[in-house]
């Protein structure tokens, strides 16, 4: 199995990091912080390009605002050097749950509740 993963992982980007991106976090990276979650924040050595590596599947949305704020340069202290100030009314950050058992379901959705039995409505069929 360990030969099939590698070659996934140099083919494919949702295996995880790539083997190209794992070799050039390696050889130019420095480690700058992690999230909650498990992923690794990175930036080369005149922090002209700035990447984390996830800890589990790929979703862009895993990505928290500090953090997010971070890798597009709109500040340059980390949140773990600089933590942001959040308000009393802000969620905590979740990720895209869109398609997923755990997505919002309004209430009347089918999704939520058993649809309750209807006899004023009769399905169309073709005849």
């Amino acid at each position: 199995m360990g030969i099939l993963n590698s070659l996934m992982r140099s083919v494919t980007w949702w295996n995880g990091q790539t083997l190209n991106t794992q070799l050039f976090t390696w050889r130019k990276g420095t480690k700058v912080g992690e999230d909650a979650q498990g992923n690794i924040y990175y930036r080369n050595a005149d922090d002209t390009k700035r990447w984390v590596i996830y800890n589990g599947e790929n979703e862009a949305t895993r990505v928290n605002p500090d953090w997010h704020g971070w890798l597009h340069h709109t500040w340059n202290e980390t949140p773990s050097d600089r933590p942001l100030v959040h308000k009393a009314w802000e969620k905590p950050h979740i990720e895209n749950r869109t398609g997923t058992p755990l997505a919002y379901a309004p209430a009347g959705s089918i999704r939520r509740e058993k649809p309750a039995d209807r006899g004023d409505y009769e399905a169309w069929s073709p005849e």
